[in-house]
């Protein structure tokens, strides 16, 4: 069990590992000793598009990634605003485009991440201009993406066959033991 808090945010006492009865049994979480607080750790959601700009796929590269990968824009949602007007405003700040029509795809489970990903093909318009999140994009024919073996790769891969495209998945190089 990973988590972020190691202290109560309540009363400062060190959380422990506790399991108490929950419905459906018991459960071990991280549970303050001192005023019961509990840390649940749900997934976070988070919001992501296959967009179409041109008549192709567009994919981004994140700066603070290493090496070249390009992928999928994503977001969280702000307080207040459903997962649709979200990644509409994602796409706007990240890529400058305006968001046309927006369908959704799936949801997909990313425990690596402790995320839920809510995915979404967008058709934009307009001129790409990247925020500083993003340092490169790039468009790909449907035919000539290539998806990845996770979270929005999967995503990704279904649009794909939802519009009658057989996915190619990248092959990660597994590492030597």
């Amino acid at each position: 069990m990973s988590s972020a808090y190691r202290f109560c945010p309540q009363c400062a006492t060190p959380l422990a590992h506790i399991s108490e009865a929950e419905d459906g049994g018991y459960k071990e979480r991280l549970r303050c000793p001192a005023c019961a607080f509990t840390h649940w750790n749900n997934p976070t959601p988070v919001l992501a598009a296959v967009i179409e700009y041109q008549g192709r796929i567009l994919l981004a590269r994140n700066a603070a990634w290493p090496g070249k990968m390009y992928a999928l824009i994503t977001g969280f949602m702000e307080e207040g605003e459903t997962p649709q007007q979200g990644i509409a405003r994602e796409i706007q700040e990240e890529t400058q485009l305006t968001t046309e029509a927006l369908d959704l795809i799936g949801v997909y489970d990313f425990q690596r991440m402790n995320q839920v990903i809510i995915a979404y093909h967008a058709v934009c318009h307009g001129e790409v201009q990247l925020s500083a999140e993003l340092v490169d994009y790039r468009l790909y024919a449907p035919e000539a993406v290539k998806c990845w073996p996770a979270g929005t790769g999967y995503a990704l891969a279904d649009w794909l066959r939802s519009r009658g495209y057989t996915p190619n998945f990248i092959e990660f190089a597994q590492p030597q033991v």
